[in-house]
């Protein structure tokens, strides 16, 4: 899926819950095309090129955090939900987000982490899930990327998350074989459980 096209869909449900608090929330999970995306107010820095010359496309968007890298074999999840209808606490959210990939890895029988001071999960000394999300009147954006099966050569032209000294990590490190299609599966209920969720194809 191309990342603008999901941009897109995204901002159409956002407006359609800010003018109607209880329309549908929508909740994707994805695989993009490579791709960069850097949120608002990063520091370019963290880009290992001249922005003008990125050797892929190159999305300045409006979630926070820094730059991170988009590719298949990596599921991301993206959440407009009206946080209205549950609570308004930015901070709350990010550790439901947390918690929903930590519960994934546990029924994958891997031990998900928190970080110290950091957003997203890590496996043993190793980030495996990211989060950046962007809110608008209570009404969220953007959400989590999950290593499954990647290729991290994308990575080496920046400095994920501005971390200079993070250690990435996927799920086929530790379970061998693994694939997107065998994740998916486990995020769609974690997810539902998580944010009381019913699910309505559209």
């Amino acid at each position: 899926m191309p990342f603008e096209t999901a941009w897109i869909w995204q901002k159409k449900f956002q407006e359609s819950l800010i003018e109607k608090p209880f329309s549908p929330q929508a909740v994707w999970f994805l695989e993009h095309f490579p791709c960069y995306t850097i949120g608002r107010g990063s520091n370019t820095k963290n880009l290992l090129f001249e922005e003008n010359k990125s050797p892929i496309p190159l999305f300045m968007i409006d979630r926070g955090g820094e730059v991170t890298h988009h590719m298949p074999g990596q599921i991301v999840g993206y959440l407009v939900l009206n946080l209205g209808l549950y609570k308004k606490d930015l901070f709350w959210y990010l550790r439901e987000l947390e918690q929903a990939l930590i519960d994934v890895l546990d029924l994958l029988g891997i031990e998900g982490k928190r970080g110290d001071g950091l957003t997203g999960v890590w496996c043993e000394d190793k980030k495996v899930g990211s989060i950046g999300i962007g809110c608008k009147r209570w009404v969220t954006q953007h959400g989590f990327s999950l290593n499954v099966d990647c290729d991290f050569i994308g990575f080496e032209k920046i400095i994920p998350c501005g971390l200079s000294k993070v250690k990435l990590g996927k799920l086929s490190d530790l379970i061998p074989g693994i694939k997107v299609c065998d994740v998916k599966p486990l995020l769609r209920e974690s997810v539902q459980k998580r944010f009381k969720l019913k699910w309505e194809n559209i």
